[in-house]
């Protein structure tokens, strides 16, 4: 079964065919840009504008920056406000001509990560949290995904914890890795407090450069960045599409 991925990000819209299986994409990716204002039938428009470049597809994973329930995005923090309770699933079914299964991007970032990535083979309480535009989060207990979690939105300092402590603070501020690193720091130290995780996966562009801010953490549980990285949504949009696409096991 030919499956595609399609992460919608805050800066672009890109996608590639995935093999679900070893957790790689099957061809270069394509990327295009998010479009401003980012309502629903731009997006739509760009999604199947990088669909297009991938004929013969038979299911779809589409990523989305918000919480999504039974397919219908619930919450628009960074996208246009025409995303709230909009059918996503069925809207990007019909345009691409092929079931669609839609689910948050933090989550699908973590779902490729706990399949292929740094977080394959942990057990117990496992938080993926990507740093970009804002903070997304997603929690697996035992390999398992607890959706829609948004602890970006926690409070840090009388503020959404994304407004202080996502990259987009640390350059829209001009803050130094020293700066940026105490704010995540605060933020960490804030959700291990609520959560006790046996592990941290940092994911999001910044993951890259760890080695600048890693050192400058301390908190007591195990910090390790994404490997998969900017592959990471597209993959687990692909593996989500899949699972969807799985019969319901039947009973005895």
């Amino acid at each position: 079964m030919a499956i595609l991925g399609i992460d919608i990000g805050g800066s672009g819209v890109k996608g590639a065919p995935v093999d679900t299986v070893a957790g790689e994409l099957l061809e270069e990716r394509h990327r295009v840009p998010t479009p401003q204002p980012s309502d629903v039938s731009a997006v739509i428009d760009a999604v199947a504008e990088v669909a297009e470049r991938f004929p013969g597809y038979e299911r779809v994973g589409v990523t989305f920056p918000g919480v999504v329930v039974d397919g219908v995005t619930r919450t628009a923090a960074n996208v246009d406000k025409s995303w709230l309770d909009a059918p996503a699933a069925q809207l990007f079914a019909d345009r691409l001509g092929a079931p669609a299964t839609v689910l948050n991007d933090a989550d699908a970032a973590g779902m490729a990560e706990v399949a292929f990535g740094a977080g394959r083979g942990q057990r117990g309480l496992i938080m993926m949290l990507t740093f970009g535009t804002g903070i997304g989060s997603a929690l697996f207990l035992d390999g398992t995904l607890i959706p829609n979690t948004e602890f970006g939105h926690l409070e840090l300092d009388g503020h959404d914890a994304e407004l202080r402590a996502a990259d987009r603070a640390r350059e829209a501020e001009d803050l130094s890795w020293e700066q940026w690193a105490g704010r995540v720091q605060d933020y960490l130290r804030h959700v291990e407090m609520l959560l006790s995780p046996r592990l941290f996966i940092i994911g999001g562009g910044v993951s890259k450069k760890s080695d600048k801010f890693f050192p400058l953490i301390d908190i007591k549980t195990p910090l390790v960045p994404a490997t998969l990285l900017n592959n990471a949504g597209i993959i687990g949009a692909a593996v989500t599409a899949q699972l969807a696409a799985a019969p319901a096991p039947t009973r005895s």
